[in-house]
């Protein structure tokens, strides 16, 4: 039988391509995982500053003008719960027509008085009418104007103010010349009046100031001797 040989082979060789002469160079992708940078804080953050004590004082105040308005609402609110404040009350009582004439059927003149009562029907607040102003319309064309005098009014009185309103050379379009006209010969004359006063309440110590309207239709008859017949009032 012939021999098998029995030399063994060499192992492979493998040629690679650094240079011997370079030193190893590890791969780019090992030093991403080499954990992440610290940034300088000082890039981050900003540097601490001292609030102002001008800004300080400044929240101090607005914040107590805010307690101070909140408890003001609060004790208004209660206030106005307890004694339920009332507006007083504008009516008229009574009127008389003088005179009515048109001078060239177009020019109005005319005298007519009224007693308006003003009453406070509050109990604990005492009020002070400070303006009070009357306006006389024929539909709405305004023909007379009076002011009243101011006074004051203690809890529940009423009070009777007399005043005359005389309307002179006012001009009148054609058609409420002719209405009124018909009027007078139908013995039945309408008027309106508008109120506006300014009140000024007094609670103890405090007070306050608002305005009231009244609106009042009357109806009356003819001159001389005209007398009220109907009245409505209401406020605005």
């Amino acid at each position: 039988m012939l021999a098998h040989s029995s030399t063994s082979r060499a192992p492979p060789l493998y040629l690679t391509s650094h240079s011997p002469s370079s030193p190893f160079q590890p791969p780019k992708s090992a030093t991403m995982f080499s954990g992440p940078s610290q940034p300088r804080k000082s890039q981050l953050l900003p540097p601490h500053r001292r609030t102002s004590p001008l800004i300080w004082c400044a929240a101090i105040i607005c914040v107590v003008l805010t307690l101070l308005l909140i408890l003001a609402g609060i004790v208004t609110l209660v206030v106005f719960l307890v004694i339920k404040p009332r507006s007083p009350s504008v009516d008229l009582t009574a009127a008389s027509l003088n005179s009515i004439y048109l001078d060239s059927l177009a020019y109005l003149n005319g005298d007519v008085s009224f007693l308006v009562n003003f009453s406070n029907s509050n109990r604990r607040i005492d009020v002070a009418f400070q303006s009070l102003g009357l306006e006389l319309y024929f539909r709405d064309r305004l023909i007379a104007v009076q002011a009243l005098r101011p006074f004051a009014q203690r809890t529940g009185e009423s009070r009777l103010e007399a005043t005359r309103m005389i309307t002179s050379n006012v001009l009148l379009p054609a058609d409420l010349a002719a209405e009124l006209q018909q009027q007078v010969k139908e013995n039945s004359v309408v008027y309106n009046v508008r109120g506006r006063f300014k009140v000024r309440a007094r609670l103890g110590a405090g007070q306050f100031s608002y305005w009231i309207s009244t609106r009042c239709e009357v109806k009356l008859t003819a001159p001389p001797n005209g007398v009220l017949v109907a009245r409505r009032c209401r406020k605005d």
